[in-house]
């Protein structure tokens, strides 16, 4: 149905419009940003290091393919597909993909240097 009012509405959006970006070397994103969070869907390549960082942001953290160690506010875990990791803000953390991997993070508030 070309006419379907919910097919041309700001609602639905195709996920291959949106343009990744590389952040750091090895990491490549692309952002949702809806009014409370920041939605992001990385690709990374194995062997690449996320420095150590904080924001202001709660950050949550998923691996939806592969193996991706996080150290967090100075413990260290790998993460895979059965255990996601929620960053508190203000905390360090950073991180290794042990594997190529595929991650989300959900950010709140919106993460505007991401824009």
């Amino acid at each position: 149905m070309t006419n379907d009012p919910m097919t041309t509405s700001a609602i639905f959006h195709p996920f291959a419009n949106i343009t990744p970006k590389e952040i750091v070397p090895g990491f490549t994103a692309r952002f949702i940003h809806t009014q409370n969070n920041t939605i992001s869907f990385w690709e990374v390549k194995a062997g690449s290091t996320l420095p150590m960082h904080s924001h202001m942001h709660e950050q949550s953290s998923f691996v939806l393919e592969g193996e991706f160690e996080m150290t967090i506010g100075g413990e260290t875990k790998r993460l895979t597909t059965g255990l996601y990791a929620v960053i508190p803000p203000h905390t360090p953390h950073c991180g290794t993909a042990i594997t190529d991997c595929k991650l989300l993070d959900v950010f709140s508030p919106v993460r505007e240097d991401y824009k």
